[in-house]
């Protein structure tokens, strides 16, 4: 059982099973021939261990026993991160269920499967291992854990091996029951365990084991702090999710594998931002939750990146024959990372990226379907960085319920109405229905494989790509048409007025700015040029969102670049109807995108509230020494405006005529001349009401977070930080629930400081 105590990794698992054999079987323990566990624990007192002290012995001996009560487990998983192992507690709710699952299928030959952490991963019981749901993740194990260590180095408790758990809570009940402490327990791999009283229990490493450095006994011998129960140890159990989604929200990641400055994935990124809405929900939407208004956000990640550089495309080994060895490590960051911009501005890339995204997209939902059967909520998008490029291109390429329906073409097979081997039969592959068939495959099973799966069936590259094109081109697009043939059609937005439409082109004009595009679906008549995307097949979601968010997103400036100068305010998402560009002030990658629709007026970006209620202190600073600039400045003015109607008073016959009218008209102007000041301040520091267009529904559309006061030292400093800053971002997530909860008429409540 030894492991290094400099590990945070958990404790090795050397010869587990031997314990259970010659757990009791050291020479310092009395033999005897009964084979009950009762007597094979026989009581040993012995001297002090060489390494334990006075103060251990004297603990807690005057207390009175306590009867022997058997210890309640709880669930933990195995998390690996950084080449650092930890175990973490799964909540009550779902260590819970899992007990009971324990308790139940003992009997079962079958394996039984529980759903945890949101139904987003499934644990099978009897295998011991956590499987992601919505993503590709290797397998972790779980462990079922009653007694738990912590080495002198260590900064948590780790939980043992379940075999050696059972044996130590075996000697733990004979101890207690038998109220016989400073048991010595000596394990085959020559580690020693003592009892010393219910409260003191150590584990002893063999000085063989030490490090060789160390060289002193007293480190030699150093002990590890043993405890039983999940109650006794410091560890943060989780709260349990509600189990109602509201809302589902897809998330696409921008450029590279890493997400932030960790060199996180966008799976851990996102699993921040589910944590702190779930904060959010408990403390600015309580009463709601109470009073079950209120479950839960789902988000769920959206990765599109290794397709991109797998093994599918080659273009990593593509890059790799044409790179410089040189300065190796920047030139792999930029190839994994930098070169995503580029490939996104091919065709052949483009189009893999776009499929990638669109496919992953309706497969999660269609999955995220099947496992919330009773989920009639809406769905949102939220793009970071190219990925709010991406998903702007994908959304105004998009065609509502009946543009949909006409873009099927007839006498097309269709993947609503045949079966697996009809299907199949008509792409002149009928030779591998056996193969699929026999993986149990149906046409709504078949939807949700990816190359890999059918790969790892025994199916050749050829006929997986015709099976995935024609499920992407002809079954999504049905399907979509299908799921939304009940909803609201989206309506024209044409504005024309004779042969003039609402962005000052004739009909010719404008069919001549349409010619000049490369995607169809777009409807240009809204845009002074072209919108430059890349002549690729945008392909079709399942679903339409309501909404769509842009962490800092370089969409104004692809705009921009691609020709566009001018959005007309009527225009709009074919099949989304709200859109808010989210940035950090000092992001290096965001653009703003109010000023492409609205040119003739400088409007300052709304200013996201912090999550407490209240702007950021130095922001507050900010603006009370910008009001006291101001207010200075109109009481000099108001001066110089009093001592300039002083000396321009009337002569003294004029005077006696009307003193006091003469009196009072200095000070009433010097008033009005403040108010009228003031007033014209209070007006500039509101945000006028002008409309945005239709793109957010006549709302504003950029929101920019309050930097902290320690970025506002150095903006340069915190420049990258700053793009990569909104998977923690509580105000940004708090945005995006007010967003989502005041469309189903619940409010939120800003909790007491």
């Amino acid at each position: 059982m030894s492991s290094s105590q400099g590990e945070k990794g958990g404790l090795s698992e050397a010869a587990p099973n031997d314990i259970t054999q010659e757990l009791f079987e050291s020479p310092s323990q009395t033999a005897t021939t009964s084979k009950t566990p009762e007597e094979q624990v026989s009581p040993v007192f012995d001297e002090a261990s060489p390494s334990s002290t006075s103060s251990f012995e004297m603990l807690d001996t005057e207390s009175v026993p306590a009867p022997y009560q058997e210890v309640q487990p709880h669930w933990f998983f195995c998390f690996r991160a950084d080449d650092n192992t930890s175990w973490l507690p799964f909540s009550r709710e779902d260590s819970d269920k899992l007990e009971t699952a324990f308790q139940t299928g003992r009997d079962k030959e079958d394996d039984v499967v529980v759903a945890v952490d949101g139904e987003r991963y499934d644990v099978r019981v009897k295998e011991r291992k956590r499987y992601a749901v919505y993503w590709e993740q290797g397998p972790t194990e779980v462990r079922r854990c009653t007694w738990f260590y912590k080495g002198d180095k260590d900064t948590k408790f780790m939980p043992y091996p379940e075999d050696f758990s059972k044996n130590l809570e075996e000697a733990y009940m004979i101890a207690v029951t038998l109220d016989e402490w400073k048991r010595k327990l000596d394990f085959p791999n020559g580690e020693t365990v003592i009892l010393h009283n219910p409260k003191l229990i150590m584990q002893y490493q063999p000085l063989g084991l030490q490090d060789d450095w160390v060289s002193s006994p007293s480190e030699q011998t150093r002990p590890r702090t043993v405890k039983r129960g999940v109650e006794s140890i410091s560890v943060e159990i989780p709260d349990g999710e509600p189990e109602e989604v509201d809302h589902l929200v897809f998330m696409v990641h921008g450029i590279g594998p890493a997400c932030d400055l960790r060199f996180r994935s966008i799976i851990q990124c996102v699993n921040d931002f589910r944590s702190a809405s779930l904060s959010l929900l408990a403390s600015h939407y309580k009463r709601a939750q109470q009073d079950g208004q209120v479950g839960r956000v789902e988000f769920l990640p959206v990765n599109w990146h290794s397709a991109l550089h797998g093994d599918a495309t080659g273009v990593d080994e593509d890059i790799q024959r044409i790179t410089l060895p040189s300065i190796s490590r920047l030139r792999h960051f930029t190839n994994d990372t930098l070169l995503d911009l580029f490939f996104y501005n091919s065709p052949t890339y483009c189009q893999t990226i776009v499929d990638t995204v669109a496919s992953e997209i309706n497969k999660l939902h269609t999955l995220f379907k099947q496992r919330h059967a009773g989920f009639n909520g809406a769905v949102s998008v939220v793009g970071h960085s190219l990925g709010s490029l991406i998903l702007f291109d994908l959304l105004t390429n998009q065609r509502n319920g009946s543009q949909a329906r006409e873009g099927v073409p007839t006498g097309e097979p269709s993947l609503n109405g045949d079966t697996l081997e009809q299907t199949l039969t008509r792409l002149g592959l009928q030779q591998y229905v056996d193969v699929l068939q026999g993986e149990n495959l149906d046409m709504e099973s078949l939807s949700l494989c990816q190359d890999s799966d059918l790969k790892n069936v025994g199916i050749p590259l050829g006929p997986r790509k015709k099976i995935l094109n024609y499920i992407k081109r002809k079954w999504l697009p049905e399907k979509a048409a299908a799921h939304q043939s009940h909803d609201s059609q989206v309506p024209l937005h044409a504005t024309s007025d004779g042969n003039q439409d609402s962005s000052g082109l004739t009909s010719q004009q404008s069919h001549f700015h349409r010619a000049q595009s490369v995607t169809s679906a777009v409807d240009y008549e809204y845009f002074d040029v072209g919108i430059g995307q890349v002549s690729i097949d945008y392909p079709q979601l399942a679903f339409y969102p309501q909404t769509f968010f842009a962490f800092g997103s370089p969409i104004g400036m692809f705009l921009t670049v691609r020709g566009l100068k001018h959005i007309d305010p009527n225009y709009s998402f074919p099949t989304c109807k709200s859109f808010y560009n989210i940035y950090h002030p000092y992001d290096p990658v965001a653009y703003r995108i109010e000023p492409m629709i609205v040119s003739e007026v400088d409007l300052e970006p709304m200013l996201i509230p912090h999550h407490k209620g209240r702007k950021r202190m130095h922001l507050e600073l900010k603006d009370s020494l910008t009001r006291m600039s101001m207010d200075l400045k109109n009481n000099v003015l108001g001066s110089l405006r009093t001592a300039w109607l002083s000396f321009a008073r009337l002569p003294v016959a004029a005077l006696e005529e009307g003193e006091t009218t003469n009196e009072t008209n200095p000070q009433e102007s010097e008033g009005e001349f403040a108010e009228a000041e003031s007033s014209e301040s209070a007006e500039q520091r509101e945000h006028p009401e002008i409309k945005m267009g239709m793109l957010n529904g006549g709302r504003r559309i950029d929101f920019v977070l309050q930097e902290k006061p320690i970025e506002s030292f150095n903006e340069y400093l915190f420049a990258i930080q700053s793009h990569l800053c909104y998977w923690e971002s509580e105000d940004t997530a708090l945005l995006l629930l007010k967003e989502i909860y005041d469309k189903l008429g619940v409010t939120f409540e800003q909790p007491q400081q």
